[in-house]
């Protein structure tokens, strides 16, 4: 089977595009051809695909009045996209086109030229874009769904993009250009989400489309565990720093307690992390940066746990996969798809979104047993090896690929 794979990076930036990578590396692996669409960018793997490339946008920072103006142009319908991706199926007739992230950088308007030309299209949902304009159903902080049912006009009200006035028209122009003029949503046979709690998420908020669970995968042979914690109890996150991660109520929780916390990343909440630091007591809070693949499985080995403090509504965070198959349980947050992956009591323990003094008893609870946390890492790794491995993903694939052609 030729399959077409679509995301706006094509270099190693988050879990999207982890779960991106994995794929295709699947796909090769079980005998398929695969090409690529992605952004160009400088920090691009260089593909081994056939590949098509938009040009490069920016959409961070301070752009320049014509950058803007170019950005909000893609973001609404992309005709070069459109053109990029027809030259790439002159030289590559996929069976189907699967896409991750596309908002923005590449934009539906690629599915046009999918229904045009025969080819189905799968996406998988990585966030709450198809109900929320900017992705994260927050607002000023909290959790909020007040554009259910496509009152897109919330966003406006409230400033929800960057508290910026006119990036937040932007967003909902976008969304209600895409949802109910373009109509990208009839365009696209099947949407995946990795967690129940999304697929009934974006259901209550009024999306009228096919969503199909499909967990995320992970080779959990991959990963050398170490079951058995350091003689002196530690816990570790790793990820972005970024502030819906809950690392605040983290330092908080952790400034009252005598162990290490250890917290790894790059993001926006690095200066302030590194402030709480250097007001801890020595050794209570260390802030490392962005580790390589090695180093960071061996930081997390020596840890007791991972801790996982989110306060948005998480999809199904690579961290805490990762963190099993290493043998480690989870302290996770009671919030989004969470509770699927850290079972309380069996897989990690459960705590209160942003309650610090929640989140502080939950760690006492496995830094003083050892014995327990090293059991439920047991039990944490042995659900990723039969419930979340590559080859039960990969035949729940196929059939949903075979599936469109009925």
């Amino acid at each position: 089977m030729n399959i077409l794979l679509v995301n706006k990076y094509l270099y190693p930036r988050g879990g999207s595009e982890t779960v991106f990578f994995n794929q295709a590396a699947l796909m090769e692996q079980k005998g398929h051809a695969v090409s690529v669409m992605a952004m160009e960018h400088p920090r691009n793997l260089v593909p081994r695909w056939p590949a098509a490339f938009v040009s490069r946008v920016a959409t961070e920072g301070r752009p320049s009045p014509a950058q803007a103006l170019r950005a909000a142009g893609r973001m609404l319908y992309s005709f070069q996209a459109r053109r990029r991706l027809e030259a790439l199926l002159r030289r590559f007739r996929p069976n189907a086109a699967h896409l991750h992230n596309i908002h923005h950088q590449i934009s539906p308007s690629i599915l046009h030229t999918l229904r045009l030309r025969g080819v189905p299209a799968v996406m998988s949902l990585h966030d709450l874009k198809l109900a929320c304009p900017v992705y994260t159903c927050l607002s000023r902080g909290r959790v909020c769904e007040r554009c259910r049912g496509g009152r897109f006009y919330w966003c406006v009200l409230r400033k929800c993009s960057q508290g910026s006035a006119a990036k937040s028209v932007l967003a909902a122009l976008e969304m209600t250009l895409h949802r109910f003029v373009f109509r990208f949503e009839k365009k696209v046979d099947i949407f995946l989400a990795p967690s129940l709690f999304l697929k009934k998420k974006l259901e209550e908020m009024g999306v009228r489309a096919p969503i199909v669970h499909l967990p995320h995968f992970l080779d959990a042979e991959a990963f050398t565990p170490e079951f058995r914690g350091p003689d002196r109890p530690a816990y570790i996150f790793f990820g972005r720093l970024d502030r819906v991660k809950g690392l605040a109520t983290l330092a908080r929780a952790a400034s009252g307690l005598p162990w290490t916390c250890t917290i790894v990343g790059d993001g926006e909440l690095r200066p302030e992390l590194e402030k709480a630091s250097r007001a801890a007591e020595p050794g209570r809070l260390r802030i490392r940066p962005h580790l390589g693949r090695e180093a960071l499985q061996e930081e997390v080995r020596r840890s007791t746990f991972a801790v996982l403090p989110s306060e948005w509504y998480e999809n199904a965070p690579l961290m805490v996969l990762e963190a099993f198959a290493l043998g480690k349980p989870v302290v996770g947050a009671r919030i989004g798809g969470v509770p699927e992956l850290v079972r309380d009591g069996e897989t990690g323990l459960l705590f209160e979104p942003g309650d610090p003094d929640d989140l502080r008893e939950k760690i006492k609870a496995l830094a003083s047993d050892p014995r327990r946390a090293e059991d439920m890492g047991r039990r944490a790794r042995r659900f990723v090896a039969e419930s979340l491995n590559p080859e039960g993903h990969y035949h729940r694939l196929m059939d949903i690929y075979r599936s469109l052609g009925s």
